[in-house]
Protein backbone atom coordinates (compact mmCIF):
# COMPACT_ATOMS: atom_id res chain seq x y z
CA UNK A 1 0.00 0.00 0.00
CA UNK A 2 2.76 2.47 0.85
CA UNK A 3 5.41 4.06 -1.33
CA UNK A 4 8.78 1.92 -2.08
CA UNK A 5 10.70 4.14 0.76
CA UNK A 6 7.69 4.10 3.14
CA UNK A 7 8.00 1.43 5.79
CA UNK A 8 4.35 1.20 6.47
CA UNK A 9 3.04 -0.95 4.03
CA UNK A 10 4.40 -3.41 0.81
CA UNK A 11 5.42 -1.65 -2.16
CA UNK A 12 3.16 -4.37 -4.03
CA UNK A 13 0.30 -2.26 -2.07
CA UNK A 14 1.63 1.51 -3.15
CA UNK A 15 1.57 -0.09 -6.97
CA UNK A 16 -1.98 -0.84 -6.40
CA UNK A 17 -2.78 2.59 -4.95
CA UNK A 18 -4.94 0.94 -2.54
CA UNK A 19 -7.94 0.96 -4.29
CA UNK A 20 -11.00 -0.70 -3.48
CA UNK A 21 -12.41 -2.78 -6.07
CA UNK A 22 -15.63 -3.27 -5.60
CA UNK A 23 -18.05 -3.20 -9.07
CA UNK A 24 -20.99 -2.49 -7.27
CA UNK A 25 -22.05 0.44 -5.51
CA UNK A 26 -25.26 1.81 -3.78
CA UNK A 27 -26.74 4.58 -5.81
CA UNK A 28 -28.01 6.61 -2.52
CA UNK A 29 -25.37 8.09 -0.08
CA UNK A 30 -26.61 7.21 3.79
CA UNK A 31 -25.03 8.92 6.60
CA UNK A 32 -27.03 8.77 9.94
CA UNK A 33 -26.08 11.08 12.66
CA UNK A 34 -24.76 10.10 15.62
CA UNK A 35 -26.26 9.50 18.43
CA UNK A 36 -23.69 10.73 21.49
CA UNK A 37 -21.32 13.31 21.30
CA UNK A 38 -17.86 12.92 19.90
CA UNK A 39 -14.82 12.38 22.22
CA UNK A 40 -13.80 16.33 22.16
CA UNK A 41 -17.31 17.73 22.87
CA UNK A 42 -19.00 18.03 19.32
CA UNK A 43 -22.22 18.47 19.65
CA UNK A 44 -24.33 15.41 19.17
CA UNK A 45 -26.42 15.21 15.88
CA UNK A 46 -23.63 16.15 13.63
CA UNK A 47 -22.59 13.65 10.51
CA UNK A 48 -19.91 13.69 8.11
CA UNK A 49 -20.98 15.52 4.89
CA UNK A 50 -22.05 12.68 2.11
CA UNK A 51 -20.00 14.54 -0.75
CA UNK A 52 -16.02 14.82 0.08
CA UNK A 53 -13.38 16.77 -2.07
CA UNK A 54 -10.82 15.42 -1.51
CA UNK A 55 -7.98 17.41 -1.52
CA UNK A 56 -4.27 16.23 -3.37
CA UNK A 57 -2.52 16.07 0.91
CA UNK A 58 -5.05 13.75 1.27
CA UNK A 59 -5.40 11.54 -1.63
CA UNK A 60 -1.49 11.02 -1.52
CA UNK A 61 -1.87 9.59 1.79
CA UNK A 62 -2.01 5.75 1.37
CA UNK A 63 -3.34 4.95 4.65
CA UNK A 64 -5.93 8.00 4.13
CA UNK A 65 -6.88 7.08 0.68
CA UNK A 66 -7.47 3.34 1.71
CA UNK A 67 -10.22 4.21 5.10
CA UNK A 68 -11.69 7.18 2.55
CA UNK A 69 -12.06 5.15 -0.52
CA UNK A 70 -12.97 1.79 1.46
CA UNK A 71 -15.85 3.78 3.40
CA UNK A 72 -16.61 5.49 -0.43
CA UNK A 73 -17.06 1.93 -1.71
CA UNK A 74 -19.62 0.68 1.03
CA UNK A 75 -21.97 3.82 0.11
CA UNK A 76 -20.76 5.93 2.90
CA UNK A 77 -19.48 8.79 0.81
CA UNK A 78 -19.49 10.05 -2.50
CA UNK A 79 -15.37 11.07 -3.07
CA UNK A 80 -14.90 14.15 -5.45
CA UNK A 81 -11.75 15.42 -7.32
CA UNK A 82 -10.93 17.43 -10.27
CA UNK A 83 -8.66 17.40 -13.41
CA UNK A 84 -6.03 19.77 -11.41
CA UNK A 85 -6.21 17.28 -8.50
CA UNK A 86 -5.33 14.42 -10.27
CA UNK A 87 -2.44 16.14 -12.39
CA UNK A 88 -0.60 16.97 -8.93
CA UNK A 89 -1.57 13.93 -7.37
CA UNK A 90 0.47 12.53 -10.52
CA UNK A 91 2.82 14.50 -10.26
CA UNK A 92 3.66 14.63 -6.58
CA UNK A 93 3.02 10.27 -7.05
CA UNK A 94 6.08 9.54 -8.65
CA UNK A 95 8.34 11.85 -7.15
CA UNK A 96 7.81 10.42 -2.98
CA UNK A 97 6.61 7.40 -4.48
CA UNK A 98 10.10 7.11 -6.92
CA UNK A 99 7.93 5.33 -9.12
CA UNK A 100 7.74 5.31 -12.93
CA UNK A 101 5.25 7.80 -14.45
CA UNK A 102 3.66 5.57 -16.31
CA UNK A 103 3.02 2.98 -13.16
CA UNK A 104 1.55 6.03 -11.53
CA UNK A 105 -1.14 7.28 -14.49
CA UNK A 106 -1.79 2.91 -14.51
CA UNK A 107 -3.31 3.53 -10.62
CA UNK A 108 -4.63 6.85 -11.48
CA UNK A 109 -6.89 5.25 -14.71
CA UNK A 110 -7.85 2.60 -11.52
CA UNK A 111 -9.21 5.09 -9.57
CA UNK A 112 -11.13 6.67 -12.30
CA UNK A 113 -12.30 3.36 -12.92
CA UNK A 114 -13.40 2.36 -9.44
CA UNK A 115 -15.28 5.55 -8.89
CA UNK A 116 -16.09 6.98 -12.33
CA UNK A 117 -18.19 9.98 -10.80
CA UNK A 118 -15.26 11.45 -8.82
CA UNK A 119 -13.87 13.13 -11.59
CA UNK A 120 -15.45 16.87 -12.11
CA UNK A 121 -12.93 17.52 -15.05
CA UNK A 122 -12.28 20.98 -15.43
CA UNK A 123 -13.40 23.07 -13.21
CA UNK A 124 -11.75 26.79 -13.53
CA UNK A 125 -15.54 28.89 -14.25
CA UNK A 126 -15.82 28.06 -10.71
CA UNK A 127 -13.41 30.00 -9.71
CA UNK A 128 -15.47 33.67 -10.83
CA UNK A 129 -15.91 34.89 -7.61
CA UNK A 130 -13.15 33.76 -5.41
CA UNK A 131 -11.22 35.82 -2.89
CA UNK A 132 -10.23 35.11 0.53
CA UNK A 133 -9.01 31.76 -0.25
CA UNK A 134 -5.65 30.94 -1.12
CA UNK A 135 -5.26 32.17 -5.32
CA UNK A 136 -3.22 28.58 -5.45
CA UNK A 137 -5.73 26.88 -3.76
CA UNK A 138 -8.86 28.02 -5.60
CA UNK A 139 -8.99 24.98 -7.77
CA UNK A 140 -9.71 22.94 -4.66
CA UNK A 141 -13.09 25.12 -3.74
CA UNK A 142 -13.78 25.27 -7.56
CA UNK A 143 -13.94 21.61 -7.69
CA UNK A 144 -16.20 21.87 -4.44
CA UNK A 145 -18.15 24.36 -6.28
CA UNK A 146 -18.42 21.84 -9.00
CA UNK A 147 -19.09 19.17 -6.10
CA UNK A 148 -22.05 20.86 -5.46
CA UNK A 149 -23.67 21.08 -9.04
CA UNK A 150 -23.20 17.56 -9.35
CA UNK A 151 -25.13 16.57 -6.35
CA UNK A 152 -27.57 19.59 -5.58
CA UNK A 153 -29.15 19.13 -1.94
CA UNK A 154 -26.21 16.84 -0.46
CA UNK A 155 -23.98 18.28 1.79
CA UNK A 156 -20.70 19.15 0.44
CA UNK A 157 -17.00 19.23 2.12
CA UNK A 158 -13.82 20.25 1.36
CA UNK A 159 -11.20 17.68 3.32
CA UNK A 160 -7.47 18.56 3.41
CA UNK A 161 -4.60 19.28 5.62
CA UNK A 162 -3.86 23.24 4.79
CA UNK A 163 -7.10 24.42 6.54
CA UNK A 164 -4.73 27.55 6.76
CA UNK A 165 -5.13 28.06 3.16
CA UNK A 166 -9.08 28.18 3.18
CA UNK A 167 -11.71 30.99 4.73
CA UNK A 168 -13.76 29.41 6.11
CA UNK A 169 -16.53 31.96 6.18
CA UNK A 170 -16.02 32.54 2.54
CA UNK A 171 -17.32 28.43 2.23
CA UNK A 172 -19.58 28.85 4.26
CA UNK A 173 -21.16 31.64 1.86
CA UNK A 174 -20.45 29.08 -1.03
CA UNK A 175 -22.26 26.20 0.96
CA UNK A 176 -19.21 24.27 1.51
CA UNK A 177 -17.72 22.87 4.93
CA UNK A 178 -13.89 22.49 5.40
CA UNK A 179 -12.55 19.39 7.58
CA UNK A 180 -9.26 18.28 8.12
CA UNK A 181 -9.20 13.93 7.89
CA UNK A 182 -8.69 13.18 11.76
CA UNK A 183 -11.93 14.98 13.05
CA UNK A 184 -13.69 13.95 9.21
CA UNK A 185 -12.89 10.26 10.30
CA UNK A 186 -14.27 10.74 13.97
CA UNK A 187 -17.34 11.92 12.29
CA UNK A 188 -17.34 8.35 10.26
CA UNK A 189 -16.16 6.36 13.36
CA UNK A 190 -20.00 7.23 14.65
CA UNK A 191 -21.70 7.04 11.47
CA UNK A 192 -20.36 4.68 9.50
CA UNK A 193 -18.27 2.47 12.78
CA UNK A 194 -18.77 -0.98 11.03
CA UNK A 195 -16.67 -0.08 7.47
CA UNK A 196 -14.59 2.56 9.21
CA UNK A 197 -13.89 -0.78 11.81
CA UNK A 198 -13.70 -3.03 8.84
CA UNK A 199 -11.08 -0.96 7.21
CA UNK A 200 -8.87 -0.53 9.97
CA UNK A 201 -8.95 -4.12 10.89
CA UNK A 202 -7.66 -5.46 7.70
CA UNK A 203 -5.28 -2.87 7.56
CA UNK A 204 -3.78 -3.53 10.87
CA UNK A 205 -3.92 -7.69 9.72
CA UNK A 206 -1.82 -6.44 6.41
CA UNK A 207 0.43 -4.70 8.84
CA UNK A 208 1.29 -7.62 11.14
CA UNK A 209 2.40 -9.64 8.38
CA UNK A 210 4.91 -7.59 6.80
CA UNK A 211 7.98 -8.33 9.12
CA UNK A 212 9.68 -5.10 10.76
CA UNK A 213 6.13 -3.25 10.13
CA UNK A 214 4.84 -0.66 12.56
CA UNK A 215 1.49 -1.36 14.52
CA UNK A 216 -1.51 0.23 13.72
CA UNK A 217 -1.59 2.88 16.23
CA UNK A 218 2.01 3.64 15.39
CA UNK A 219 0.71 4.41 11.87
CA UNK A 220 -2.11 6.29 13.01
CA UNK A 221 -0.07 8.46 14.57
CA UNK A 222 2.38 9.00 11.70
CA UNK A 223 -0.62 10.04 9.75
CA UNK A 224 -1.92 12.61 12.50
CA UNK A 225 -5.26 10.57 13.02
CA UNK A 226 -4.98 10.92 16.64
CA UNK A 227 -8.47 10.94 17.76
CA UNK A 228 -9.03 8.16 15.39
CA UNK A 229 -6.11 6.44 17.20
CA UNK A 230 -7.84 6.96 20.26
CA UNK A 231 -11.20 5.62 18.87
CA UNK A 232 -9.35 2.54 17.33
CA UNK A 233 -7.50 1.99 20.96
CA UNK A 234 -10.76 1.94 23.21
CA UNK A 235 -13.20 -0.18 20.92
CA UNK A 236 -13.03 -3.08 23.44
CA UNK A 237 -9.91 -3.96 23.71
CA UNK A 238 -9.04 -4.59 19.58
CA UNK A 239 -6.55 -1.61 19.56
CA UNK A 240 -3.78 0.32 21.02
CA UNK A 241 -1.71 -2.52 22.83
CA UNK A 242 -4.10 -5.11 22.87
CA UNK A 243 -3.96 -5.20 19.32
CA UNK A 244 -0.25 -4.93 19.04
CA UNK A 245 0.30 -7.88 21.18
CA UNK A 246 -2.08 -9.49 18.88
CA UNK A 247 -0.24 -8.39 16.04
CA UNK A 248 3.10 -9.43 17.29
CA UNK A 249 1.60 -13.42 17.74
CA UNK A 250 0.54 -12.78 13.77
CA UNK A 251 3.80 -11.64 12.39
CA UNK A 252 5.91 -14.73 10.76
CA UNK A 253 8.19 -16.50 13.93
CA UNK A 254 11.64 -18.21 12.87
CA UNK A 255 11.98 -21.99 12.77
CA UNK A 256 11.66 -23.06 16.49
CA UNK A 257 10.55 -20.01 17.84
CA UNK A 258 7.92 -20.40 20.91
CA UNK A 259 4.73 -18.66 20.31
CA UNK A 260 3.11 -16.54 22.85
CA UNK A 261 2.65 -18.58 26.38
CA UNK A 262 4.11 -22.08 25.06
CA UNK A 263 7.71 -21.36 27.48
CA UNK A 264 5.46 -21.24 30.87
CA UNK A 265 3.66 -24.31 29.39
CA UNK A 266 6.57 -26.11 29.03
CA UNK A 267 7.80 -24.88 32.48
CA UNK A 268 4.75 -26.46 33.86
CA UNK A 269 5.14 -29.56 31.98
CA UNK A 270 8.60 -30.06 33.25
CA UNK A 271 8.15 -29.53 37.09
CA UNK A 272 4.89 -32.05 36.58
CA UNK A 273 7.73 -34.54 35.10
CA UNK A 274 10.25 -34.11 37.94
Amino acid sequence: MSPARNPDMPRSQAQRGGTPREAARPAAISVPAPDTPSPDGAAAGAAPPAVLLLDTCVLISNVLRRLLLHLAAQGCLRPAWSRVIGEEWRRNAARLWDVPADEVAAQWQALQRDFPQADLGEVEAYKQGLRYSDPKDWHVVAAGRAALARWPGQPAAILTRNLKDFDRRELRGLGLQLYEPDRYLELCWAAHGGPLRDALESLAQELAQIEAAPPLHEVLGRERLYRLRKLWHGQGGQGGQGSHARQDEMRPKPPGAARPGEAQAQQKRTRSQS
